[in-house]
């Protein structure tokens, strides 16, 4: 059979999607693929953690196969509105991972937000199922574990944030062991070349405000300390098999460039384009293939001069403690993903300062205890303790997230 009829047949495949975190910005997103897709997707799961309301919406428009809801509160009253529909209910957070196993799914896209996304990716790779991980905390934190258990069970592991997305497809037909650097651009987010005598008084409404991209509010104040770079050097690390000299950053404030490979011959490859979440979902959910669809193209009369800058380690202190963690490897990762959640939560609270946090985590990667070779228990435990470590010294500084 010729090579390009092969190619217009596993088009035509129907693909089976279990969407980990359909009510969150990424899952959202994903269903708009999907809805724009109908003879290409068919949606068999989704799953929320308490966002009922959306859930129940969603359930009753693309008619999955089964929800669930994590939180057990809301239990009741996503049942009795799909009383009258042929979709099973479920929940907790076992039901999560049990439910990634089923035999009617083909792909999970993971985006379940934070450390809470691990357990239902393993189990995806342990069934077999390819994964699209938009869940950047469970290569961050257990990356060596996650694409080990990959390799084993021969699972393809599509990235799906932009940045990775971007490598992933220059890395298409290449070599990796031609590669010699991947940069991750960034856009620097809403407090680019800010000092910290500014960014002393800044509050959670101002760094919600991206100039660029549209995300959820984690992800968005993660761009605004520049942690969310420094977790994806982390990701990019695992995810395709780097050494951490081959990792860099560059500040992109256009956001047109969403990162490049460098080869060892001197040759650089980038995957450009306009700055909307949609497209590396779609190229994740269709991947090898690239469907049609109408978003709006680049128009470089739009953009006559990229720019380009170093990071200002200095004052944006997270992206170099992320730098470090993955220096220093193990279960420190963990470690800084963890205390990263909880002083974002308490920052969108108005709890802590914008400068603090970075305080707090530093401080939290010092007293943790260091495990080199973690397992699955040692990162439970890890990111436990980090988290009550990290609360602790918020409530000596009255600043309890509570």
């Amino acid at each position: 059979m010729p090579f390009h009829q092969k190619r217009l047949i596993l088009h035509d495949i129907m693909k089976r999607l279990a969407i980990l975190g359909s009510t969150g910005s990424i899952g959202t997103q994903a269903l708009d693929v999907v809805a724009a897709n109908p003879s290409l997707f068919q949606v068999e799961v989704l799953t929320a953690h308490s966002n009922a309301t959306l859930l129940i919406e969603q359930a009753k428009r693309f008619k999955p196969n089964a929800v669930v809801v994590t939180d057990e509160r809301k239990y009741k009253e996503v049942k009795d509105a799909l009383a009258l529909l042929p979709i099973k209910v479920f929940t907790g957070a076992k039901a999560l991972v049990d439910i990634v196993q089923w035999e009617g799914i083909d792909t999970v896209l993971g985006a379940v937000l934070g450390f809470a996304g691990l357990h239902s990716i393993l189990a995806a790779i342990d069934a077999g199922k390819r994964v699209a991980i938009a869940n950047k905390e469970t290569l961050v934190v257990a990356g060596e574990l996650v694409m080990q258990r990959a390799k084993e069970k021969g699972v393809a592991i599509i990235p799906v944030d932009s940045e990775h997305s971007a490598i992933f497809q220059c890395l298409v037909g290449e070599d990796i062991q031609k590669v010699e650097k991947v940069i991750l651009t960034a856009s620097g987010g809403p407090f680019l070349g800010r000092k910290p005598n500014y960014l002393v008084n800044v509050k959670a409404t101002h760094a919600l405000q991206h100039p660029n991209w549209v995300m959820g509010a984690k992800i968005t104040i993660d761009s605004s300390t520049l942690m969310n770079k420094g977790l994806e050097i982390i990701e990019a690390k695992w995810l395709f098999g780097l050494e951490n000299e081959q990792v860099d950053v560059v500040i992109h404030p256009q956001s047109v460039i969403h990162s490049m490979v460098q080869f060892t011959d001197g040759s650089l490859k980038s995957q450009m384009g306009l700055p909307d979440m949609k497209l590396p979902i779609q190229y994740a959910l269709s991947f090898p293939n690239r469907i049609f669809n109408n978003y709006k193209r680049l128009d470089f009369k739009d953009f006559p001069k990229l720019t380009f800058e170093a990071p200002d380690y200095k004052t944006f202190r997270n992206l170099a403690l992320a730098k470090e963690s993955m220096q220093r490897g193990g279960n420190v990762p963990c470690v800084l993903n963890a205390a990263n959640e909880v002083v974002v939560h308490a920052f969108l609270q108005n709890k802590v300062g914008f400068l603090e946090m970075s305080e707090m985590i530093e401080k939290t990667l010092e007293v943790v205890p260091f495990v080199a070779h973690p397992t699955i228990d040692d990162y439970m435990h890890t990111d436990k303790e980090a988290r009550a470590q990290v609360t602790e010294f918020l409530k000596k500084s009255q600043l309890s997230i509570y």
